[in-house]
This record gives structure tokens, C-alpha cells and sequence, in this order.
């Protein structure tokens, strides 16, 4: 457990601030995350890496000379968003292009895309590589849906050193894959991990019993079985990597780097003892091992626990692998001396005026205020439920995403309200704030729905009822594109396609905004409760679908629970509207 905390909330924002203060010499920070502080040479591809805090050394530890140009940093495992990442890759761009690579996950997919896109708008090329090592989360035939894990070294370093090399975008890109392609990784767990504040891990393993094939946030293993001898745990390992040789492949001759990693709270003289046995068997098997490594490279907070990585280089591969590294948390071979660079200076894209509006927008912009005020207290009253549901199969952290995004909306609308902001720009500044502060794939879809509401709102006049209900259809539609879910996924869209299905229908034959809102909150609230009997398709539950089976899905309840809500302050509303005027006649 983390015993040295102020506020849990900032946990993430002060552990950065701390590990910058004390990495000078390597890193600069930028908003969203760290860049290199020593120069890079114009022209030179920038490898921008990312994901959520929590893994040390990955992901700000692994920026440096040889090694990452940039590293997008969100919260404890939920991704940056994706103003997050767009803001360190620029700051890391030297002119020859951006080559993002992280882990296969659904929320950092979200936003590194989102990155990707806004980059490629703005005239800088951009290329990307996932990392798909874990050999459990989904069948050879299936590799492209694997989850990265501790592999994320192999593919990180492997694209670095052809950076440095002054391979072209396209050339760092083609290495990226032909890395991730040899790599191959298989972890197990004693114990789950703990975040900063909450009072019992994010899983549990029974006493004298093993986690196999866990997820790095927090995710429960897909099999259990009894703990092993250090030497039984070697074989298990060795023995699943093996079965999967790169394609092409065989193991007699080969050449391969062994990574065994520590999860975060595994003693490195334990890990020196299941070592000595894999480092026997591959000889025994005809592998030739080159350089070794036994340490923590890609951790998951304080989980108890281990995985093995074997990368299998060709010539090419293992030529760019003898580069030299320096950075914070990862040294290899003899780096020359770099010239400091000067600290990057990032646009804030919201740093605009407000736009011009009329009174009746802005008094809607109060009322979305008070919208907001009612999501945050509906997120504030279930958000241990929230994470209690997400843990079951995923990494527990949705109530604390939602928390993080609701908060910053709420103040984002107050300050543009304030301003003179019009109901869209009011729920704009929200939206963009939400997304910004939650990251996460839940932080990126709120950030869609919201928009797209807003930008129905518009800034002059009263919001009409088909208004609303078109913002959200447009919602709706964005959370299915930009997310890849379908209805039947278990995830937030089997919720929010009910809602929007039934309050445009209801508006459509002439309902108020407010009885329409209750029979579509009805619904989403019927639909909600329905995804327990589901199977997951998508996200990080995916690999964990059988644990899920009679709960439901946290990103289509917390939508059921905050649309419910809202639909009660427009009901006190209209019962409000209906009493001033029996009043005034």
C-alpha cells in the first residue's frame, strides 16, 4: 500500500513534479508530461511514448538521450488525453515527424489517435505503433487485440535507436513493428496492487495462490493456480513463451534478450533466483542471450509480481539494441556529453476569448451550470460504488476518472460562465476540460458527448428541446466512432444509445425536454442494469470477460445514474416554471 500521500487526487500531479525536480539533467516538463531537456538534432524523428502514471520507470523514465524524445504521463492508469499528448509531442517535435508508440490499450488508443489526428490537421507528420506483447490476453490469431506490457521496452528503445540512427519516419515506424512483432511477454501476481488513498488492493489472490496473466493496472489474472518453487515459476514462464516463437522463427540458435521485470514490490534477489533457472533453460533450449536484464521496467504500483519478456532480434534489431541510453531510470553503454536544450513553450489551445452571446444564451449557460453541479454531486455520491464495479474486471479506477473529469468541467463552466460565456461555450469549456483532466478512453467520451452537445447549444437564444436531443445523438454517434463499440459490447454505448434513441423520439412528438429526459433516463437506467448479463467485447475488460458476468458495465451506469440525476432537476424545473406562474396569475 502507499503510505506517503497528501491528497490522492494529486498523487500523480506531485509524484511528476517531484520526479522532474529530481531529473533535471534529462527532462523538461510540458503540460501532459515530460521532453527531453538535452538538444535533439534538427530533422530527427521525436519518439513520443505515454500512458497512465503508476508504472515507473515507464513512462517518464524512459525519456532521455537513445531512448524516448517525449512521454505523455496521465493519471494513475488511465491515459493522457489527448490535448495531453498533443502538447509533449509538439514540444518534442525536432522537424522530422512524430512516431508515437505505447501499450494496446482501449483509452490510450482513444487518444493517441485523437493526438495523431489533430497533428496530422496542423501539417506535422505522425506515424504509430502499439505494443501488443501479452501473450494472454488474446489468441495468435487474434495478436493485433494483445495488451503491451513489459514488451513496451523492447519497441520504445528499438524505435529510439533507429531515431538516433537517422532513420526516416517510415524507417522508425517499419522497426517499431519488426520489434513488436519478436517481442513476446507472460506475467503472474501474488498480489494485487493498492492505489494511493483506497483502503484494499484492486484485487485479491488467496493465500498460497498465483494470479496468471494479469493486467499492469491492476486487472485480476485470467487463471489462478498454487505458487510455485522459484525454479517451477521459471519453467512456467519459459515453457509459454517458447510455444509462441516469433512466426518463422525456431528456438535452437536464436538469439534472445530476456527481460524479467518486477511488478513494483517483488524483491530483486527473488527475481535474481528465477532468473538464474530461465537463464539455464534457455541455454538448454539452444538460445544464445544477449544482454540480459533482470529489474523493474514496467511496474504497476506496489503489485507483487513478475513477467518475462524474450525479444528475439535480427541482425538489424540487435545492432540499434547496442545503441547507448541514458535516462532517468534506464542506462546502457556510454552516452557522449548533450548540450542543454531550452525549455519548451506549448500553445495553450484554450487560451481564447469568449465568443459573443445574447442573455437568453446565457442564462441556458446557468443552466448547464447547474447541470454540471448535479453530475459532480451524482459522481461524488457513487464514485466508490463506481470503482468498486470497474475493478471486478478492470483496473477500479472509473469513479475516480469520473470524479477528476466532472470536477474540472464544473470549474471550467464556471469561469466561462462568469466570462459572459453563452450556453455552448459554456459547455464547450467543459467538455474540453473534462476530457483534458479524466483522460482515460470514459474521459475522451464524455469529452465527444459533451461537444457534441454543445455544439447544438450554439450561443444565441433559448436551447430548443430538438436541440438537446440531436446534441446527444451527435454524442452518441462520436462514442461509437471514436470508441469502436457496438451495442452489445458492454460498455458505455448500450446505455447512451437507449437514451438518445428514446428522448429524440419523445421530443419528436412533441414531449418537453423534461418529460422526454425522464422516459429516456428510464430507459438508459433499464439498458444499464441489462449489461450485467453481458460478455465485454472491448476495453481492458475484455480479457477478463468471465469476471464481469452479473455486474454492469461502470461507464453505462455512471451515464444511467448522472442522466437520471439531471432529468430531476428538470423535472423541479418545470414544477418551478409551473408555480411562478400560477403566481403571477
Amino acid at each position: 500500500m502507499t503510505r506517503l500521500v497528501n491528497d490522492p487526487a494529486q498523487f500523480a500531479d506531485e509524484a511528476i513534479a517531484g520526479f522532474v525536480a529530481a531529473n533535471e539533467r534529462y527532462v523538461h516538463r510540458v503540460p501532459g508530461g515530460v521532453v527531453r531537456s538535452t538538444a535533439v538534432p534538427d530533422g530527427q524523428v521525436a519518439v513520443v511514448i505515454g500512458g497512465g502514471s503508476g508504472h515507473y520507470p515507464a513512462f517518464g523514465g524512459l525519456v532521455g538521450a537513445g531512448l524516448a524524445h517525449g512521454a505523455a504521463m496521465g493519471n494513475l492508469f488511465a491515459s493522457p488525453s489527448t490535448q495531453q499528448i498533443v502538447s509533449v509531442a509538439e514540444a518534442a517535435d525536432a522537424g522530422g515527424g512524430i512516431f508515437f508508440t505505447y501499450g494496446n490499450y482501449a483509452g490510450d488508443v482513444l487518444n493517441f489517435d485523437g493526438a495523431q489526428e489533430r497533428l496530422l490537421a496542423r501539417g506535422i507528420p505522425c506515424k504509430t505503433v502499439t505494443v501488443t506483447d501479452d501473450v494472454v490476453s488474446a489468441s495468435p490469431a487474434q495478436k493485433q487485440k494483445r495488451r503491451g506490457i513489459a514488451g513496451d521496452l523492447t519497441v520504445f528503445r528499438s524505435a529510439a535507436s533507429a531515431a538516433e540512427a537517422g532513420y526516416d519516419l517510415a524507417g522508425v515506424a517499419r522497426i517499431a513493428a519488426l520489434a513488436n512483432e519478436r517481442t513476446r511477454s507472460f506475467g503472474v501476481a501474488f498480489r494485487g496492487c493498492t492505489l494511493p488513498g483506497a483502503e484494499a488492493p484492486l484485487f485479491t489472490v488467496p493465500e498460497g495462490r498465483m494470479a496468471v496473466g494479469l493486467g499492469i493496472h491492476g486487472e485480476p489474472g485470467i487463471d489462478e493456480t498454487g505458487i510455485p518453487t522459484a525454479d517451477g515459476l521459471a519453467e512456467l514462464l519459459v515453457s509459454r513463451l517458447l510455444e509462441e516463437a516469433p512466426d518463422g522463427l525456431g528456438v535452437d540458435g536464436a538469439r534472445v534478450v530476456p527481460i524479467l521485470n518486477g511488478l513494483g514490490s517483488l524483491k530483486y534477489e527473488e527475481m535474481f533466483v528465477v532468473y538464474r533457472r530461465i537463464a539455464e533453460l534457455l541455454e538448454r533450449a539452444g538460445i544464445e542471450i544477449i544482454d540480459p536484464h533482470v529489474g523493474e521496467y514496467c511496474t504497476s504500483f506496489d503489485m507483487a509480481g513478475t513477467s518475462l519478456t524474450l525479444f528475439w532480434p535480427d541482425d538489424e534489431l540487435a545492432e540499434l539494441w547496442e545503441a547507448p541510453v541514458d535516462t532517468p531510470a534506464y542506462r546502457r553503454g556510454s552516452v557522449a556529453p548533450r548540450e542543454r536544450a531550452t525549455a519548451a513553450t506549448v500553445v495553450d489551445d484554450e487560451a481564447t476569448g469568449i465568443p459573443p452571446s445574447d442573455d437568453a444564451s446565457r442564462s441556458a449557460a446557468r443552466d448547464v451550470r447547474r447541470a454540471l453541479e448535479t453530475i459532480v454531486a451524482t459522481v461524488d455520491a457513487n464514485v466508490d460504488e463506481l470503482g468498486r464495479i470497474d475493478a471486478i474486471a478492470g483496473d477500479g479506477d472509473h469513479g475516480i476518472g469520473m470524479q477528476r473529469g466532472s470536477h474540472a468541467a464544473l470549474a471550467a463552466a464556471v469561469v466561462a460562465a462568469d466570462a459572459g460565456a453563452g450556453a455552448g461555450t459554456t459547455l464547450g469549456r467543459a467538455a474540453d476540460a473534462w476530457s483534458n483532466r479524466a483522460g482515460g478512453t470514459s474521459g475522451a467520451l464524455w469529452g465527444v458527448i459533451l461537444t457534441a452537445v454543445a455544439e447544438r447549444l450554439g450561443d444565441d437564444g433559448t436551447p430548443a428541446a430538438s436541440a438537446v436531443a440531436a446534441g446527444v445523438a451527435a454524442g452518441a454517434s462520436g462514442v461509437m466512432a471514436h470508441g469502436k463499440a457496438q451495442l452489445g459490447d458492454k460498455t458505455m454505448v448500450d446505455a447512451l444509445v437507449p437514451f438518445s434513441a428514446r428522448l429524440s423520439d419523445a421530443v419528436g412528438t412533441g414531449a418537453t425536454l423534461a418529460d422526454a429526459w425522464r422516459v429516456a433516463a428510464d430507459a438508459a437506467t433499464r439498458a444499464a442494469a441489462a449489461t450485467a448479463d453481458l460478455v465485454p467485447r472491448m476495453g481492458r475488460a475484455r480479457a477478463h470477460g468471465r469476471h464481469s458476468v452479473g455486474t454492469p458495465d461502470p461507464g453505462a451506469h455512471s451515464l444511467a445514474l448522472i442522466v437520471t440525476a439531471i432529468g430531476e432537476v428538470l423535472a423541479d424545473d418545470r414544477t418551478d416554471d409551473r408555480t411562478d406562474d400560477k403566481e403571477a396569475t
